[in-house]
């Protein structure tokens, strides 16, 4: 997948603004997200707001107060939108900016829009209140929030021509979204608790005697929690490392963009990994000096170098 944007470099003043919202939006709800693609040229940087802030739009139906068939209806309300965007039906004075900036990034991207698609399917899965019973099962939910974004991304990124197996980016896109959310899982176990949400598979749960859930800051009397987590983190850790595949598929800015938002949720998981019960506490996250320190590692190209050598070995 060859990057191809808009011949002319103009965007007007209207597709600005929005492309500013949707910044402003990503900025405001997604620090670890607007950390990453603030290494990415302009262009790149902003379509990428563009994707985020209609995910937030859709992320924001599910997760509030309304009735489950007044979320369902908005979220195909948000469905036709996003038809109306895929047959260039937005103009460039439409008072929605999100609508506009996701226009034009779908003009000047090859975007694979149904990703989006599989986003609203993911959280209609959430309004029903969807639970699961294998990790085969959480894979279908995973896929559908993260795993499409990735494969979004992709098209925005685009790939190196003449890269080394360059036919599987859509596939390792699609993985490290899984990794990226089996890790938001685990950090997020307590809050999501406390919604009335369980994502962990039944059967984990069952393995490690937590099937009680998660409504306090302990585990569940006589449950092996630190076996669970580092169990779910194993999991993790290998969905990264063949995520990560794809970056030196990628051009240096986007690799760096890729190489630092994973970055940041890998510390995550090592984070969890030595202190499980943290996330029962309260939210796991990276102070800032980390952040960019995983920012620096990924401009220098060291994990996608990594990477690099490691196919080279599996290949000889």
């Amino acid at each position: 997948m060859i990057r191809t944007v808009e011949s002319s470099p103009h965007v007007s003043a209207p597709v600005l603004a929005a492309y500013s919202y949707c910044e402003t939006v990503t900025g405001q709800q997604a620090r670890n997200f607007a950390y990453g693609i603030r290494l990415l040229p302009a262009p790149e940087r902003r379509a990428m707001s563009a994707l985020y802030a209609f995910s937030r739009r859709v992320d924001d139906i599910g997760d509030g107060a309304l009735d489950g068939d007044v979320k369902t209806a908005r979220l195909e309300d948000t469905r036709a939108l996003l038809t109306r965007v895929r047959e260039g039906e937005v103009e460039e004075d439409d008072t929605d900016p999100v609508a506009v900036a996701l226009s034009h990034t779908a003009r000047a991207f090859p975007v694979p829009l149904g990703g989006l698609d599989e986003l609203i399917d993911g959280v209609l899965m959430d309004v029903r209140g969807e639970t699961y019973e294998t990790w085969d099962d959480l894979k279908v939910y995973c896929r559908c929030v993260a795993g499409a974004i990735g494969r979004l991304s992709l098209g925005v990124f685009g790939t190196e021509p003449g890269a080394r197996g360059i036919e599987r980016a859509p596939e390792y896109a699609d993985t490290l979204g899984l990794a990226l959310q089996l890790t938001n899982i685990l950090r997020d176990v307590r809050e999501d608790a406390a919604g009335g949400r369980t994502y962990l598979p039944a059967d984990d749960l069952a393995k490690f005697g937590c099937s009680a859930g998660f409504d306090g800051p302990k585990p569940p009397e006589g449950s092996d929690f630190a076996g669970l987590v580092h169990f779910e983190v194993r999991r993790a850790r290998a969905l990264f490392a063949e995520g990560y595949r794809l970056l030196p598929l990628l051009d240096r800015r986007s690799g760096a963009c890729v190489a630092a938002m994973a970055g940041i949720y890998r510390r995550l998981l090592d984070r969890i990994e030595r202190d499980p019960e943290a996330v029962l506490r309260g939210r796991v996250s990276l102070p800032g000096r980390e952040k960019a320190y995983v920012a620096v590692r990924g401009l220098s190209g060291l994990d996608a170098r990594h990477v690099s050598r490691q196919t080279v070995r599996r290949h000889t």
